[in-house]
């Protein structure tokens, strides 16, 4: 997750604060949850082509039917994979029963699913903004299967 303010933060404090971070999905997972759903760069440009975010999953499968238009400014593509990972990971946590997020040593929020298996959900959102591929709606698909 690329979070300015977080990457000061663990330049300044350490690898041993860092590691607090990733002790935040104990804490409290359910406002980690909440931050981590925001997506604002994500919900802007899918409500400007009309398309409502509601967190299902065929909202997924509408993000993968939108031109990807912001291909053409490649400042913007990561920014938006960020997001798009982290609406991925948010749909999974709310419709797939027993996932839930984690958060690597590193800082990195990743989908952790009933049977154990971590998902970097955020490197897959990069690839679709990037990309268009794995669709997002094919990896909630395998993802809820699991």
């Amino acid at each position: 997750m690329n979070i300015p303010f977080l990457d000061s933060w663990r330049k300044r404090h350490g690898p041993e604060r860092g590691a607090a971070l990733a002790n935040a999905v104990d804490r409290d997972p359910e406002g980690l949850a909440e931050l981590l759903s925001e997506c604002e760069l994500l919900r802007t440009h899918a409500q400007s082509a009309g398309v409502v975010l509601d967190d299902s999953p065929a909202s997924l499968e509408a993000l993968d039917q939108l031109q990807p238009r912001w291909r053409d400014d490649p400042e913007l593509v990561p920014w938006l994979g960020n997001d798009a990972g982290l609406y991925l990971g948010t749909v999974v946590i709310r419709t797939v029963p027993g996932a839930g997020w984690w958060i690597w040593p590193d800082g990195q929020p990743v989908v952790r699913l009933a049977n154990g298996r971590e998902v970097d959900v955020v490197e897959a959102g990069r690839e679709w903004a990037a990309d268009g591929a794995p669709e997002l709606s094919q990896l909630y698909a395998e993802l809820a299967e699991n």
